[in-house]
C-alpha cells in the first residue's frame, strides 16, 4: 500500500503541473513533502476525500509549499524571484544557469527599470512644418523621433514671451496654462483635444498636443475653397457636395443645416466635459474647432482656457467671439462657451462674416444684443423654416447669460429646443444624412484641391 501511495504521490506534482506556473508546481512539491513529514495519516485520509476537498487540499499544500520556497529565496537573497509567485517573477537568470554574461546584464538593467520605477531619457522633437501662428506663440507639425526608427507625428505649440511685461509675468502665465494643461490632459474625450506634455527649453515653455489630421473651420470657410473644389471633383460629385454638405454663402461658404449642427453636436459633449472639470475653454471660434478626415469635430487650443474658481485669471479671448459679459469684463463662465460656440453655429448656418464691420468692443457688443432679433434677416429660408433650430440658435447667442441654456449637456438634449431635437425633426422628415461621412467627403475633397495646388 505504501508502495502505491509513493508510486501516486510521485504523480502529483505532474497533475498540478498542467497549465500552471514552474514556481507554483515547485511550491507544491515542497507543500507536498512537507504534510507527509508533518500529517503522516494525510496518505491514508486522501483517499477518502471528494474531488472538491482534494482540490482545496491541493491548494492548501501549493500554499504551504509557497511559504517555503518564499523563505528559501529570501535565506539565498535572490530577491528578484520572490517578487511574487504569481506571475511578476523576475527573469534574470542565476549564475550557472547557461545564459552569457551579456544576456544576465540585460536582464538585470531590466529588473532595475522595475524595481526603481522611475525613468527619464532624452527625447528628440523635429519641427517639420508650421500649421499656425496666433497671439500666445506658433504651432509647429513636429516628429517625435524614439529609438530602433520609431517615430510620430504630434502637434508642438511655443508660447511666446513677448506680449509680456516680464519674465516673472510670462512664468507665472505658463504656471497657469500648464496647470489647467494638466487637468484638461485627464479627461480623454474624443471631441476634446488631447495635451500630452508640457515642457521648457531655455526656459520658453512648449506644449506637446496631438496632432488632428483635418482642417479647422476658418480654412473651410474662405470663399476660394468652393471654387477650387468644384473645379476639383466629378460634376456628380460636387452636386452631391453642394446640395447636401456645403454651398456658396453671401460673403462665404454655407453649411447646410443637419451637417451644421452636426459640428456643434460634437462640441458640445467636449465643452460639458471640460465645464464638469470647472474648466472654461474661454476662446471658442472657428480657427479653433477642427474637423477631422474621419468627419468628427475636435475642440482644440488649451491657451485660453482656465479654472471657473480662479479669480485671479486674466481673461484672454477673440472679441469676434466672445460672450457680451465677456466683453464688458465682467465675468466668464460656461455658458460664455455656449454664445461664443453659438456665433460659429450662426455663421455656419448664414454663410457670413456677422461681426466683421465692427471696429470697437462697443459695437461688437452692440451687434450680438441685436442678433438673436436679426436671425430671420440674415438666415437663408431653409434655415428659418425650423423652428427648433431658430430657437436653438436663439438661446445660445441670448445676451443675458441666464437666458441661454444651462448647460452644454441641456444645449444638446434637450427634448425640444435642443440640438438633438433638431436632429431627430429631420429624421422624422426623412431628411437626416449619415453626417460624418458627408464630412468626411467634403474634408477629403478639399484636401484632393490643396494638394493640387501645393498648399498640403
Amino acid at each position: 500500500m505504501n508502495s502505491e501511495r509513493e508510486a501516486a504521490g510521485s504523480d502529483k506534482p505532474e497533475r498540478v503541473a498542467a497549465g500552471i506556473d514552474p514556481l507554483l508546481v515547485t511550491a507544491y512539491r515542497f507543500g507536498r513533502r512537507e504534510a507527509d513529514t508533518e500529517l503522516p495519516d494525510l496518505n491514508h485520509a486522501e483517499d477518502d476525500l471528494t474531488p472538491e476537498d482534494r482540490h482545496a487540499l491541493d491548494a492548501l499544500v501549493r500554499d504551504l509549499g509557497t511559504q517555503i520556497v518564499f523563505r528559501q529565496l529570501q535565506e539565498t537573497n535572490r530577491e528578484r524571484y520572490s517578487t511574487t509567485l504569481r506571475g511578476e517573477q523576475s527573469l534574470t537568470p542565476a549564475p550557472g544557469d547557461g545564459a552569457t554574461p551579456a544576456s544576465r546584464d540585460l536582464l538585470e538593467r531590466y529588473d532595475a527599470i522595475i524595481k526603481d520605477k522611475h525613468v527619464t531619457w532624452l527625447s528628440e522633437y523635429r519641427l517639420t512644418r508650421r500649421l499656425g501662428a496666433g497671439g500666445q506663440g506658433v504651432v509647429y507639425l513636429t516628429e517625435i523621433r524614439g529609438f530602433d526608427d520609431f517615430a510620430f507625428p504630434v502637434a508642438m505649440k511655443i508660447f511666446s514671451p513677448e506680449r509680456y511685461l516680464d519674465v516673472r509675468e510670462y512664468e507665472e502665465t505658463m504656471r497657469r496654462i500648464a496647470r489647467v494643461s494638466s487637468r484638461v490632459a485627464q479627461i480623454h474625450h474624443e471631441n476634446l483635444l488631447d495635451v500630452q506634455n508640457f515642457l521648457q527649453r531655455d526656459s520658453i515653455r512648449l506644449m506637446i498636443m496631438e496632432f488632428v489630421d483635418g482642417y479647422d473651420l476658418r480654412h473651410l470657410l474662405v470663399p476660394s475653397l468652393l471654387s477650387g473644389v468644384r473645379n476639383r471633383v466629378s460634376g456628380r460629385r460636387w452636386e452631391y457636395i453642394n446640395s447636401v454638405i456645403v454651398t456658396e454663402g453671401p460673403e462665404q461658404p454655407r453649411l447646410k443645416a443637419g451637417v451644421a449642427v452636426d459640428i456643434i453636436r460634437d462640441c458640445l459633449p467636449a465643452l460639458a466635459a471640460l465645464h464638469r472639470a470647472d474648466i472654461v475653454h474661454g476662446d471658442i471660434k472657428p480657427s479653433n474647432l477642427m474637423l477631422k478626415r474621419t468627419g468628427s469635430a475636435k475642440i482644440i487650443d488649451m491657451g485660453s482656457a482656465f479654472e471657473w474658481n480662479d479669480s485671479s485669471q486674466r481673461l484672454n479671448f477673440t472679441p469676434a467671439y466672445a460672450a457680451p459679459e465677456v466683453l464688458e469684463r465682467r465675468t466668464c463662465t460656461p455658458q460664455s462657451d455656449l454664445a461664443s460656440l453659438g456665433y460659429v453655429l450662426v455663421e455656419l448656418l448664414s454663410g457670413r462674416s456677422l461681426f466683421a464691420g465692427a471696429k470697437s468692443d462697443r459695437e461688437l457688443l452692440e451687434i450680438k444684443r441685436s442678433l438673436p432679433r436679426r436671425l430671420d434677416e440674415i438666415f437663408p429660408e431653409e434655415v428659418r423654416r425650423s423652428d427648433v433650430l431658430m430657437t436653438f440658435c436663439r438661446r445660445l447667442i441670448a445676451p443675458d447669460p441666464n437666458r441661454r441654456f444651462t448647460s452644454a449637456e441641456e444645449a444638446d438634449l434637450h427634448s425640444n429646443e435642443g440640438a438633438s431635437a433638431f436632429h431627430y425633426q429631420l429624421v422624422k422628415g426623412n431628411l437626416a444624412s449619415v453626417f460624418h461621412n458627408d464630412l468626411r467627403i467634403w474634408i477629403e475633397a478639399v484636401k484632393e484641391w490643396d494638394e493640387t495646388r501645393g498648399a498640403v
